[in-house]
């Protein structure tokens, strides 16, 4: 698997981040072809207190060729293209990453 992962730092207008979290981004992501399977995560603290973060959103695709099709076609460059403002004001951090599952065994005796 390959994903595609963004976090969105906390910022003071949390309302505008929502909205172009629900209304731009996750909509356009939705639509992507090839895309197997979207994972959010709202970041709610980190040890030791607040965290700097609030949101991460990770789009899993089969393959980095099928992540660089979909980023190829008119709904993924729409997508990278609303996210490069709020990546160059270092609101959001991105990356790509190979994926891998391990399903961990019960271990415990019994």
């Amino acid at each position: 698997m390959y994903k595609f992962v963004t976090i969105y730092r906390r910022v003071d207008d949390e309302q505008l981040l929502e909205q172009f979290f629900n209304e731009t981004h996750l909509p356009l992501a939705e639509q992507l072809p090839g895309l197997v399977r979207r994972e959010v995560g709202r970041i709610s603290h980190k040890p030791g207190g607040e965290s700097r973060f609030h949101l991460m959103f990770e789009l899993y695709f089969k393959s980095k060729l099928s992540f660089e099709a979909a980023m190829g076609t008119p709904i993924g460059i729409q997508l990278i293209e609303a996210l490069k403002p709020w990546a160059e004001a270092k609101i959001i951090t991105w990356y790509f990453a190979d994926a891998f599952t391990e399903d961990m065994e019960n271990t415990s005796e019994q």
